[in-house]
Formats: C-alpha cells, structure tokens, sequence
C-alpha cells in the first residue's frame, strides 16, 4: 500500500507542484511503521476525545452541557458549530477548562466557494477557535478537479489555525481515499480525519491509510459511528490518536 501512495504522490506532484521538503516528509512518514497501542487506558482515551455536537438543532444549553461534560471528564476538545464558538470560548475562560475549541468548515457538505470556507475560517479563529475540522471538497475531487480540490484546503491551511482535514472516505473509492489524504497532507492539514458523521462513518481500514500517510508528522482522526468502548478502542489500534463522538459520556461511564 504504501508503495502505491508513493507512486501516486510523485504523479501529483507532476500534476500540482508541491513544496519538495513535504514531499521529503511524506517519505519519512511512509517509513514509519505504526505501532498498535495494546494497552489504552480509560484516562488515555478521555484524552482523545473531541467531544461532538454538530446537530442542527442543538441549543446553547445542549453545547454548555457537552462543554461542562468535556470539563468533567478531561477531554481533549469540544466540536461545534460555528455559531457556537465564541459562546464556547466564553465558558472556557469563565469556568476555566482545558478542554480545546473546535468548529466545522463548510460541514456537512464541503461545496462552497474558496472565498466562503477562508472567511468561515477567520471568523472561527476571530471567535476563538483553536482548531477547525474542514470538509474537502468532494464533489471537486471526484471530478477530478484535483488542483482546486488542493487549493481550496492550502487556502484555509493560511488562516494559521490547527487544521483537520475531514475526508469523507466512507463516500470515496480507494484510489480516491488516496487522493484525498495526500492533498489534504500536502495543502498543510495537521490532522486527517474519516468522516462528518453525517454522511459517513469511521472504517478502521480507512484509519490505517490514514496513518500510513500521516505517519507521526500528522495525527489521525476518527469521526462517525463510534459509540461504544470497543469500537473507540478498534479505532485507536488501528492508528487514531483523536476520536470525535457525541457518544463520549456514555462510553466512559461504561468502560
């Protein structure tokens, strides 16, 4: 496999032109071999939760209650949406957490406008955002749209934020799983991820290609359809060291 996204890389490379010293990483990465955690404890796992509410319909009270439970339970971030961020942010100071800021980009659907996401994004970040999870833009990539797919992600990787590239990979092929990893790795994600959750779910194979491409330059993030202990734990073996859910509570007070 990992021959084949070298292969694939040098061929957008040809196409795109990227940055040589990324392409010397992604070599390192490819060389990395992952070690799966065989012990992952309930505090390590707190640890990697970003914890989700991302439902249309969610009050400020339903995200003040995911903020004082992420607070409670140490995790590692909140995920929102962006009408929510400087509310959050507020909690955060007030209450003094540790927990991180995440939002969503251009959620669910990955459609918009390069001027749209970049503007989204500076208004998260404005707001107090620490990190935002960003969706590709799937119809552009498979309509072989490649260079646009890969400018529309560089373009928000300038707003200088932790950036999470969100894939979608329940929705690709494999060659296109592919695609989609290398140009978000190559555009500046710090963070690849599976899945919304709304119209994908996380598939431990798809967090292993992920991990082979992020080696331990990048995290990995599984997102969509973790809601019990033993799917979590399946998702951090296989290379995930963020898990998104809005199954958090439930799965700790059951470990």
């Amino acid at each position: 496999m990992k021959d084949l996204i070298l292969k694939r890389a040098y061929a957008l490379d040809a196409l795109i032109g990227f940055d040589c010293t990324k392409m010397e990483e992604l070599r390192r990465n490819l060389a990395f071999e992952y070690a799966e955690q065989l012990e992952i404890t309930k505090d390590l796992a707190a640890k990697a939760i970003d914890h989700t509410i991302l439902s249309f319909n969610a009050t400020e009270g339903d995200v003040l209650r995911i903020c004082e439970e992420a607070a409670r339970y140490g995790f590692a971030a909140v995920c929102v949406n962006p009408v929510w961020v400087k509310r959050v942010a507020e909690f955060r100071k007030e209450s003094g957490a540790g927990f991180r800021i995440a939002t969503v980009i251009d959620f669910p659907l990955g459609a918009s406008t390069v001027e749209a996401r970049v503007a989204e994004a500076e208004k998260a970040v404005a707001d107090g955002a620490d990190e935002l999870d960003l969706v590709i833009g799937i119809g552009l990539l498979k309509s072989g749209k490649l260079r646009e797919t890969y400018e529309s992600m560089r373009a928000v990787a300038g707003v200088k934020c932790f950036l999470k590239v969100i894939l979608e990979a329940s929705a690709l092929t494999d060659s296109e799983k592919v695609d989609a990893a290398l140009l978000a790795f190559f555009a500046g994600a710090k963070m690849l991820k599976t899945s919304t959750g709304v119209n994908g779910k996380a598939a431990v194979d798809d967090v292993r290609l992920l991990r082979a491409v992020a080696g331990k330059s990048l995290g990995v993030k599984a997102a969509g359809g973790i809601r019990d202990k033993e799917t979590l734990l399946a998702m951090m073996r296989a290379g995930a060291d963020r898990i998104g859910c809005s199954s958090s509570v439930s799965i700790m007070e059951n470990w």
